[in-house]
């Protein structure tokens, strides 16, 4: 019989799919950046493309879960609201930073062919930080005109109201009620529209994106509940047979012979399609759950709960060697099984790197002092 998890595993199951969105984003890219143009015409490719739009809305989700254990421990602490927004808005500010200098980077390593533009494109990074400044504000009011008993459910209200919000209007956003009179930096993080004419679907601008991580806010206000945290396998399942309904409930929605807007585009911005991506999430939470509990998440090392705990970074140095000018492969000319072997060495090359920063983490002067002594001693 598997053990019961200790209390510093007992959320392992997150960290599994945060790695689970960095798996899936490292076949994404390498097979768009490597692949050749006629690979990119097999169904191969096609369904790869199709793993490729998980990524983005898994970290969104896990952002906000993550914003949800932050503020209870905070709130366990007894730290005030004006506190706890304070510290949470801060880091999605310095998240937020991280996207520019990101950007920044890019910008270097491409020079003096990448447009200037590019500096301000909203990318998953800019949309991370951004989303946890605007929870950060929700949770804030929330808790400013509630009874202290009842600060949480009233969060957990107004996140779900602002998942609902967001997915609502972004198609109005995207089309009848564009803020055409913004400059394009800004109105591009409303709907994405970049430099273009109409907004781009490979963007990430609040509407529909940040209702992702409202949407992982709520599930992790009601994951982390008093009652969950006792009957956590249940909590898990219900979580699970909710996305179901909810994948459900989206397709019969838009099976409707009615529809709310004037402009209805199912694959970008429709509140059905993020429903069932939803959906989605919370299945693949359940069965990350299982896995971690009863699965082989038991048996010891996990790479993708290894990979989980360093997302940020193993993002952030994958994409110079993918897309970037130090690509371990020529870009645009391999076949299938090419690129195949490129991902496995990203992979591992980045496992090895997680689990460096893992080993190292809070130790820079005792390897600063090892190596200055293996300087003296050759």
């Amino acid at each position: 019989m598997a053990q019961s998890p200790t209390p510093q595993s007992r959320l392992a199951y997150i960290d599994w799919m945060r790695g689970l969105a960095c798996l899936l984003m490292f076949q994404t890219h390498c097979y768009d950046a490597w692949l050749s143009p006629d690979a990119k015409q097999s169904e191969f490719f096609k369904w790869s493309q199709l793993g490729g739009t998980f990524p983005a809305p898994l970290f969104l989700f896990l952002a906000g879960f993550s914003f949800a254990l932050v503020t209870d421990k905070l709130r366990e602490r007894g730290s005030s609201p004006g506190q706890i927004a304070r510290t949470t808005i801060r880091r999605g500010a310095e998240i937020y930073a991280l996207g520019l200098l990101f950007r920044l980077q890019e910008y270097a390593l491409g020079f003096p062919w990448a447009p200037w533009t590019d500096l301000l494109r909203v990318d998953i990074l800019n949309m991370i930080g951004l989303s946890m400044i605007l929870m950060g504000l929700v949770c804030w009011v929330a808790a400013s005109i509630s009874r202290p008993q009842s600060i949480r459910a009233a969060s957990l209200l107004a996140a779900c109201t602002s998942a609902a919000a967001i997915a609502m209007l972004s198609p109005p956003l995207w089309t009848t009620w564009r803020l055409r009179f913004l400059p394009w930096p800004l109105e591009s993080y409303i709907n994405g529209v970049h430099i273009f004419a109409e907004p781009q679907p490979w963007l990430f601008p609040v509407f529909p994106w940040a209702a992702f991580a409202f949407a992982g806010l709520a599930a992790g206000f009601l994951l982390l509940s008093a009652w969950s945290r006792i009957h956590e396998a249940r909590a898990a399942v219900l979580a699970g047979f909710s996305g179901v309904a909810l994948f459900g409930l989206g397709y019969v929605l838009d099976r409707q012979p009615f529809q709310l807007y004037a402009v209805y585009d199912y694959w970008h911005t429709s509140p059905n399609f993020f429903l069932a991506r939803l959906g989605i999430l919370l299945v693949i939470l359940l069965g990350s759950y299982a896995w971690c509990r009863w699965g082989a998440g038991q048996w010891g090392f996990s790479p993708l709960i290894q990979l989980g705990k360093t997302s940020l970074l193993v993002y952030w140095v994958h994409i110079a060697f993918v897309y970037g000018r130090f690509s371990i492969l020529p870009k645009g000319q391999q076949t299938i099984a090419g690129a195949t072997w490129g991902l496995v060495a990203i992979f591992l090359a980045m496992l090895l790197l997680s689990a460096a920063r893992t080993r190292f983490k809070g130790r820079g002067g005792e390897l600063l002092a090892f190596l200055r002594r293996s300087a003296r001693s050759t």
